[in-house]
Order: C-alpha cells, then sequence, then structure tokens
C-alpha cells in the first residue's frame, strides 16, 4: 500500500457509496429566483426539494463563474463565484473534498478567514465563502457567497466529487451490469450484488463518514488504474480500453441496482468536453483492468449515503 499525494485527477469509477484565499470583505449573497446566467455576484439559488437525497456532486466552470450542484444526477442549486486570477489560475480536473472545516483560516495568507471550506488539496485548493467583484481573482481556491457557502457545507462529505471544468455540461445517466472493469460477462450483475451483500446502506451523513472514502481512478494517460482508500493506493493494474484509446476525463458515482434492467445505475458529469459520450452507453464495457485487482475493488465497495 502506498500513500498518495498528488491530487485526485481522472475519476472513472463511482464511489459506492475548491478562494483566493482571500483578504477581507466576504459577500453573504442573496437567494434568488432567476436564470443562472443571469445572477449577480453573490447571489444563487437553491432549491433542495428538488432532490432531497442521493449522492452530492459539484461542478465549478471558470468561463460561467458559476457553481453547479447536483444530488442524485439532479440540480438542486447555483452560485456565482469567484476562481483564480492570472499567475494563480484555479486548477481544472475532477478532484473529492479531502476535509472540512467550518471555521478555517488560511496559513499562507495571513491568517485570512476562509468559512464553510471544502479542501480540494493538500497544496491549498479548495471551496469557501469569500469577496465576489465578478471575476476571477482569487489565488486559485474558489469563493462562494458566505450564505450559500454554509448550505452548500452542510450537504458534502469526504469524498464528495468536485469537477472544476473549462466548460460545464448536465450529468446524463448509464446503465452498467457491474461495478466497471468487472468482466464477468452475462454473470457480472450478479457477481456484484454477492460483493455488495452483507454490506449496510448508511442511515445518515455521519454514519456514512464513519467509511473510508473509496475511489476508482483510471487514466487513458498513464494505461494505470488504482484503487484508493481515503489517501492510500491499496491496489494498482494495467488498465485496458477497446475500441478507442481515450475516454476523457469524467466521474462517475454509482447510485444503486436496477433489478428491472438488471444493472447497477449510474450518473455520469464529463470535465472538458462537449458532449459525445453521454451518447455511448457502451463506455464503461470498454474499460478492463486484472483480475486481482477486481477482486480487491469488490472488497472495498461499500454504499454510500
Amino acid at each position: 500500500m502506498t500513500k498518495r499525494t498528488r491530487n485526485r485527477r481522472e475519476v472513472l469509477s463511482g464511489v459506492l457509496f475548491l478562494g483566493a484565499i482571500g483578504a477581507s470583505g466576504l459577500a453573504f449573497g442573496a437567494q434568488v429566483i432567476k436564470e443562472i446566467s443571469e445572477l449577480q455576484p453573490g447571489e444563487f439559488t437553491w432549491h433542495p426539494e428538488r432532490s432531497p437525497k442521493g449522492p452530492v456532486s459539484v461542478v465549478v466552470s471558470i468561463p460561467q463563474q458559476r457553481v453547479h450542484v447536483y444530488r442524485n444526477g439532479i440540480r438542486i442549486a447555483a452560485s456565482t463565484c469567484s476562481t483564480g486570477k492570472t499567475g494563480h489560475e484555479t486548477p481544472t480536473g475532477v478532484f473529492v473534498v479531502l476535509q472540512k472545516d467550518r471555521n478555517h483560516h488560511s496559513s499562507t495568507y495571513n491568517n485570512a478567514p476562509m468559512p464553510n471550506m471544502n479542501r480540494l488539496t493538500w497544496s491549498g485548493i479548495a471551496l469557501h465563502a469569500g469577496k465576489l467583484p465578478g471575476y476571477p481573482a482569487s489565488h486559485g481556491c474558489v469563493r462562494l457567497p458566505l450564505d450559500f457557502s454554509a448550505k452548500l457545507f452542510e450537504i458534502t462529505h469526504l469524498g464528495t466529487p468536485v469537477i472544476i471544468a473549462d466548460t460545464h455540461t448536465d450529468p446524463w445517466q448509464l446503465t452498467h451490469p457491474g461495478l466497471v472493469l468487472s468482466g464477468y460477462g452475462e454473470d457480472e450483475f450478479e457477481h456484484v450484488l454477492a460483493g455488495l451483500e452483507g454490506k449496510k446502506h448508511p442511515a445518515d451523513w455521519s454514519e456514512a463518514e464513519a467509511n473510508p472514502v473509496t475511489s476508482v481512478i483510471a487514466s487513458s494517460a498513464s494505461r494505470q488504474v488504482e484503487l484508493i482508500e481515503n489517501d492510500v493506493v491499496v491496489a494498482k493494474s494495467p488498465l485496458t480500453l477497446a475500441s478507442q484509446n481515450k475516454f476523457g476525463s469524467h466521474v462517475f458515482v454509482l447510485h444503486g441496482s436496477d433489478e428491472t434492467s438488471k444493472g447497477m445505475r449510474w450518473t455520469a458529469i464529463t470535465h472538458g468536453e462537449t458532449g459525445g459520450l453521454a451518447d455511448d452507453p457502451k463506455i464503461l464495457h470498454r474499460i478492463r483492468a486484472e483480475t486481482e485487482f477486481v477482486n480487491a475493488m469488490r472488497k472495498h465497495m461499500h454504499p454510500a449515503w
């Protein structure tokens, strides 16, 4: 097992289950009812009733200077934000929440307040409340309206995927017979159900956070796939891709089984691309790993809130 210190990028498989670090002048913001494109600096929308339960995903669109929040694949909120200015650009990619601190202060920028902080990298990128001038102005983090950041803080948890992108695409749905990489053929769905037997679905966030964060990171560039529990790599395997040499950058979040279709239900969010793969229902069938890795994945994967 090895300690993983680089940023988590190119998350492929779902889990069963980002400011300047600004100085002063927090924007409290106002919840409004209007088109997302018409939101003014500090404004946001918040409609959790559209999808009361399910896994949360966050998409930050740098060109739009907007944050989109999805639960169970349905957008429940959108907000203005401020990402990194020239010379301190916010990195794009796929991240997960590594740490949460409601009253965080910067250790780099004169103890500057960073309320409702969701850490994305150990090098200083996070989602938190901060000043919102209407354009990129941070030192790399993603600044949010204070009220919005407080609401978001309540629904994220360790492992929540956050996609920082040059483009924004809405989530799309697909069904795959297994957990990806499995390759059990016609019996794959039954093998997956057997692997989940006895693993209890958490009753709430507190119970969910008692479990480790389990992720599968697959890269078409390195042709490697890694199974990560919290920040420890517990298994690695060469990655085999069929049909095409690349699959782009996507987050797949597993929602559960569907007995009718005999498959597992997934929500996918694409980073850095505008379509194409949403029309490829076989995308998850093109990915393979060694049997030993697949067995380790079945052992460590677990249901989530």
